[in-house]
C-alpha cells in the first residue's frame, strides 16, 4: 500500500471532518464552523495542515501551529490535531505524518514541538513517547 503525505487542500475538508469526528468521539463538531476555520487556516502563514492518502482516500490528518513562545525563547510548534483512520492504525502512517510535521516545524525554525493528547488515548501516548515526546505538564481548559 502506497501512502502519500501532502499538504491539505480546500477540497479535502469533508474527509478530514470525518477523521476529526473519530479524534473527538465525545464532541459533535459543527460542520460549517469547522469548515470556516479549516479554510481560514489553510491561508495562514503560521498554520500547516497535512494529510495521508491511500489512493484517493484521506486516511490521516495532522496540523501544526507555529507561535512565538517565551518559555522556549523562540518559536514553538504545536501539533493541534493528529488522527489516523482507525482501520489503518499500526501501519506506520502516524509516524509518516509526525515525521513530516516535524520537518515543517524545523523549516519554520521552531525550537520545540509539543502536543496534547486526551487522557483516554493511551495507545497514542505510547506512540508519542516512542517518537521522543515527554510529558512535561498538565493541560487545563476552561470554556468561555
Amino acid at each position: 500500500m502506497e501512502i502519500i503525505i501532502r499538504e491539505a487542500l480546500p477540497g479535502d475538508f469533508d474527509q478530514v471532518f470525518g477523521l476529526l469526528k473519530q479524534l473527538w468521539p465525545d464532541k459533535e463538531p459543527d460542520y460549517p464552523a469547522t469548515k470556516k476555520m479549516f479554510d481560514h487556516n489553510l491561508q495562514s502563514s503560521f498554520q500547516f495542515y497535512i494529510v495521508a492518502l491511500s489512493g484517493p482516500q484521506i486516511i490521516g490528518f495532522c496540523s501544526l501551529t507555529v507561535k512565538h513562545n517565551l518559555w522556549c525563547q523562540g518559536l514553538l510548534g504545536n501539533v493541534d490535531e493528529m488522527i489516523v483512520e482507525e482501520s489503518y492504525r499500526g501501519q506506520g502512517i502516524g509516524k509518516k505524518l509526525l515525521d513530516r510535521i516535524t520537518e515543517i516545524a524545523i523549516t519554520q525554525n521552531c525550537r520545540q514541538l509539543e502536543l496534547e493528547s486526551s487522557f483516554h488515548r493511551t495507545k497514542a501516548h505510547e506512540f508519542y513517547k516512542e517518537a521522543g515526546f515527554e510529558s512535561r505538564a498538565f493541560h487545563f481548559s476552561k470554556p468561555l
